[in-house]
């Protein structure tokens, strides 16, 4: 469990605690207050991170930034970033630029306040997506923060193509929520490999962080890794490599913590040979690891796999299709050491068919949590492209990834373990025009379902795809976005990770009619 979510049941704990003081101090022979269900209640305000997109001089960055309709009255004044309605203040969503850090652990140049985007991926209302075009080198990171209607389900997609050169890929991120502990299983210290791990603070106040590097021994011995300080409203990216003597590692779990305060971060990840793409940190550890949407043309599939814990974990291995569940040929389990970082290569793995990864306990009775990632490539010889697809989260609520683009473009990839699942899909608004649709989607149980035909009536732009869950077991999601160029099948994986529009809020009343 992360200390986000400790924070908030914290704070549950002190409402609970205040309502039951009331209780105590109730006249003589009147009814105490009595405790009605918790209520589910749109969050009041949600905080992002985006990193530095590149250093090369050819990137091309597109920003898109989007709340989903729907909990709020979205109609109200509020939402157009006015001054609100009576009682209630103005809805706002706004990215503002970071300042860029040196450590003393290889962080790229940095100390300068760069250009930020030519117009801030400013939202104005919910169910209309905003763009906004950065390019160069000089881009800076961003950190922002939507309050009001705005703030349930904001998402902020950020899209880099760099078409040649050592970093040569398309990288994509959904700008992440601040936090305080983050894994991040198939990172590298190879020497083909430049990997960067990207500490944002969004906050008014310096956070401090520390990384820690496993490889397949064990803890790698490291330097300039405990107490780094990220000042307020910064970015400190710091290379993977110069953390560590020992010798490079081909694949490398990292773990982020904070020791005060809360960072965004994520890892570029750039191979001179295969691409350049984002790692996104794994869902919290869990004895079951879901990896959803690896590509129909996946050249080659890497898992790679951490135990955080004190036992060993054995894990089957098995590929969830569109015909049901089966168990690959490359390879049916794993055994993954505690504290070491455990990899296989999975060759031939979807035989052209989106799949997704499931990762389990080969003895039910002996669930061990771990935290997984894939590197995926697709192509061939000089004309290869990589992306990563880390374990995600089922989609509880509601979740929404932002930049897709014309059909035959992004591959929605649903997937349901357990039982079947009934699923809402829409697509949203288009940034310069179009009609949003929806679409209920069944998903049998131990299936996975693509879709490429979903996209805006009379799109212009980019849009939107937001997952609801109607009914049935757990959904798992993701996305891939391809953007070809020059024969190079470029491409980019991003998981659907639960939105947390709502929060779970105590309650209590009280019947004051024994007062009368």
């Amino acid at each position: 469990m992360k200390r986000t979510t400790l924070s908030l049941i914290a704070g549950a704990t002190a409402l609970a605690a205040v309502t039951g003081f009331a209780s105590l101090t109730t006249p003589d022979g009147a009814a105490a207050p009595r405790a009605t269900a918790p209520t589910r209640l749109p969050v009041e305000r949600a905080g992002l991170a985006c990193p530095m997109p590149s250093t090369s001089e050819l990137a091309e960055t597109l920003y898109t930034s989007y709340t989903p309709p729907g909990g709020t009255d979205d109609t109200a004044e509020g939402t157009t970033g006015g001054s609100g309605t009576a009682g209630k203040p103005a809805a706002t969503a706004l990215l503002r630029a970071a300042t860029s850090t040196t450590t003393a652990g290889g962080a790229t140049k940095g100390g300068k306040k760069d250009k930020a985007p030519k117009a801030p991926a400013t939202v104005t209302a919910p169910g209309k997506p905003v763009t906004a075009e950065a390019d160069g080198p000089a881009v800076p990171a961003l950190t922002g923060a939507a309050t009001g209607t705005l703030a349930p389900g904001w998402t902020v997609q950020q899209t880099t193509v760099v078409p040649a050169g050592g970093a040569r890929g398309l990288l994509g991120l959904s700008c992440g929520a601040p936090d305080t502990d983050f894994w991040f299983p198939a990172a590298s210290t190879a020497k083909e490999r430049q990997d960067y791990v990207h500490l944002t603070n969004p906050d008014d106040t310096a956070a401090v962080a520390d990384i820690e590097l496993y490889g397949p021994e064990g803890v790698l011995k490291s330097q300039f890794t405990e107490g780094i300080p990220v000042p307020a409203h910064s970015t400190v990216p710091v290379l993977l490599s110069t953390l560590t003597g020992e010798t490079a590692q081909q694949s490398v779990t990292v773990h982020v913590t904070t020791r005060s305060g809360r960072v965004g971060a994520a890892i570029g990840a750039a191979d001179e040979k295969l691409g350049s793409d984002w790692l996104a940190a794994s869902a919290d550890p869990a004895s079951t690891a879901v990896l959803p949407g690896i590509p129909a043309d996946a050249a080659s599939v890497r898992l790679v796999a951490f135990v955080p814990g004190e036992d060993d974990a054995d894990l089957k291995v098995q590929l969830v299709t569109r015909n049901g569940t089966i168990v690959p040929a490359s390879a049916g389990s794993l055994h993954v050491k505690s504290g070491m970082t455990a990899s296989v290569e999975l060759p031939g793995l979807t035989r052209g068919e989106v799949g997704s990864l499931m990762l389990s306990p080969a003895d039910p009775k002996k669930p061990t949590p771990v935290v997984a990632a894939l590197r995926v490539v697709r192509g061939k010889g000089d004309d290869t492209e990589v992306a990563f697809v880390p374990a995600t989260g089922a989609v509880s609520g509601r979740a929404t990834i932002a930049d897709n683009r014309a059909e035959g473009t992004t591959t929605l990839a649903l997937t349901a373990v357990g039982e079947e699942a009934k699923v809402k899909v829409t697509a949203s608004a288009g940034s310069a025009g179009g009609t949003a649709v929806s679409r209920t989607v069944t998903v049998k149980g131990g299936t996975t379902t693509a879709l490429t035909d979903l996209v805006p009536e009379g799109l212009k732009g980019s849009y939107a795809l937001t997952v609801e869950p109607l009914s049935g077991g757990r959904v798992y999601a993701s996305r891939m976005l391809a953007v070809p160029q020059d024969g190079t099948p470029m491409f980019t994986v991003q998981t659907f990770v639960d939105d947390r529009g709502t929060v779970e809020v105590p309650s209590a009343r009280q019947d004051l009619g024994v007062l009368d």
